[in-house]
């Protein structure tokens, strides 16, 4: 699903997924830099990031796959 990551103010960074008009926030990554391993956001989502490379200019719409719910 495409997806567009952003970063906040707070420094922590946010997901937006048009398709279902929903923004949530990463609460935890597998990777520093959240590209290339998973993240769990704070809907309960799991999604697996593309490999990008860690400087990339955000914000940046993405193929992302969702894997599951906790």
């Amino acid at each position: 699903m495409k997806v567009t990551v952003r970063k906040e103010v707070s420094g922590g960074y946010s997901i937006y997924v048009p398709k279902k008009d929903l923004e949530a926030r990463i609460v935890s990554a597998e990777q520093p830099a959240i590209w290339g391993g998973k993240v769990e956001l704070d809907n309960g989502w799991t999604l697996e990031m593309p490999a990008l490379a860690a400087d990339t200019r955000l914000p940046v719409t993405v193929e992302a796959r969702r894997l599951g719910e906790a």
